[in-house]
């Protein structure tokens, strides 16, 4: 028939089939595919797993999800606080007139920053969208703290439509954490936060290549298929206070203010030793998330080093302060010891005016006459005190119009004191010799006139006679003004 002497060796079954080249062409395919085409598929499978596994898949780099509304709390605190508090200049070239000219516009987000979860050393980007007139300034945060544009490890970028946006090539578990943006021209501030959740990349055993793709494809499809593990992170003190300086006797408040999950329990230590709760120590923790300590009455034994230990399943985190109590001030109302006298002093002679006093604290004087307040300046008049509590007004030299009232009043934080006495200026007077008085014989004058020939007695009655000369018969001290 024409066929070739090899013809018969293809085998019966082929003897109807197309011509030899045709044959030639489908015989050979499959020996060619069964070799180098399994090689490539292998290869490409085991490539392709590859990226998978070590998360080449941009797309799986950064999983949004929804956080918890106490981390969401969380956020809004920081918003609140950075909105609210200096920040370092930003970095951008962007300035602002301080007086602004033209139509302003407080920022406005247009888009957003997200929530991702990724695994450890994937790439994450933040991204959103800011507009606002003039064009505010940008700056970014993490978990409070302000990210500086010389960080190498978070690059930071603005596109001139407003977007902005912070990339992190490779992530690890201090990445962990809330990134805030924060927008401001003169018009205000506006901030948003993400939050990133790093996940532990799991430890797995090099695999043949060989075994790769079915393995790896089923181990992709088991993690498909596990449920979200609970999400934990180490306590990161938001607020805490520093040193404090208390009175004794007072309330004293230590407040700080702890994130972290599962929620840290909080331990107090004293120079080193657990704050137990007591009649004066209570640990208190309000809904804002504050937790406090609070000491009441505060003690000499109060002071010393206080440290707050946060911990959870994941860590702890400790701050210290200094609280130094000062020594309660003993307060003590005035008190007379010794009372102003009543005195009287001739004109133009010096007068003290004394009195001891005692209070603590020491108290101020006042000093009044005739409820008029006495200057410290007046002429003639100077006060004095010292530390014994002895106090004392001196005039000198005194007049006629400084007799009256005079009031001391003591007067500290405690209480007033007064006690009042009565000074009396005399007129100053000179001592006179009394004029000299002679005594002169009974009957003289009388008898002087008798002897003139005058009869006096037979002119009055026998009675008054009598009477005349009884009395003339004494003797009569008489003056010489008569």
């Amino acid at each position: 028939m024409g066929l070739p002497k090899s013809a018969p060796s293809v085998g019966g079954d082929f003897f109807y089939r197309p011509p030899q080249g045709l044959m030639k062409k489908t015989t050979k395919a499959p020996q060619a595919m069964s070799d180098d085409y399994i090689r490539e598929t292998k290869n490409s499978v085991i490539l392709d797993l590859g990226k998978k596994v070590n998360f080449g898949d941009v797309r799986s780099h950064q999983q949004e999800y929804k956080i918890s509304s106490f981390e969401q709390r969380l956020m809004n605190e920081i918003e609140f606080r950075l909105e609210r508090t200096p920040v370092d200049e930003s970095d951008d070239e962007i300035q602002h007139d301080e007086i602004p000219t033209g139509k302003c516009i407080a920022p406005i987000f247009d888009k957003r920053l997200k929530h991702f979860r990724v695994t450890e050393g994937s790439p994450v980007t933040f991204t959103c969208k800011i507009v606002g007139i003039p064009v505010p300034k940008v700056y970014w945060f993490k978990d409070g703290k302000q990210i500086s544009k010389r960080n190498e490890h978070c690059k930071m970028q603005r596109e001139g439509d407003g977007t902005c946006s912070l990339h992190i090539e490779s992530t690890n578990s201090d990445d962990d954490g809330n990134y805030t943006i924060m927008a401001a021209n003169p018009q205000g501030r506006i901030s948003c936060s993400g939050h990133l959740m790093v996940q532990s990349l799991p430890i797995r055993n090099r695999l043949s290549p060989a075994g790769q793709s079915h393995r790896g494809r089923s181990r992709m499809q088991e993690r498909d298929k596990e449920p979200l593990q609970e999400r934990f992170f180490r306590p990161h003190f938001l607020q805490a206070p520093g040193d404090m300086v208390a009175h004794e006797g007072r309330l004293c408040r230590l407040d700080c203010k702890v994130s972290g999950l599962p929620p840290p329990e909080l331990t107090w230590l004293l120079n080193g030793q657990p704050v137990l709760p007591d009649a004066s120590h209570k640990m208190l923790v309000r809904e804002t998330g504050v937790h406090s300590l609070l000491i009441d009455p505060l003690t000499q034994r109060d002071a010393g080093t206080y440290t707050c230990v946060a911990t959870n399943k994941t860590g702890q985190n400790s701050f210290s302060l200094e609280l130094t109590v000062v020594a309660k001030e003993v307060k003590k109302a005035p008190m007379i010891l010794e009372k102003l006298q009543n005195s009287g002093v001739p004109e133009g002679h010096p007068v003290r005016l004394e009195c001891r006093v005692t209070g603590m604290p020491p108290p101020v004087f006042y000093w009044k006459k005739d409820n008029e307040t006495i200057p410290f300046t007046r002429e003639r008049i100077s006060m004095h005190q010292d530390t014994t509590g002895y106090v004392c007004l001196l005039i000198q030299p005194a007049k006629k119009s400084d007799a009256g009232w005079y009031t001391l009043s003591a007067k500290n934080e405690a209480g007033i004191v007064s006690c009042t006495a009565r000074l009396d200026i005399y007129a100053q007077w000179h001592h006179q010799i009394p004029p000299p008085m002679s005594i002169r014989p009974s009957g003289s004058r009388y008898g002087s006139l008798t002897s003139k020939g005058l009869d006096i007695f037979s002119a009055f009655s026998s009675m008054e006679s009598t009477m005349v000369y009884s009395c003339t018969s004494r003797s009569v001290v008489e003056s010489d003004e008569l």
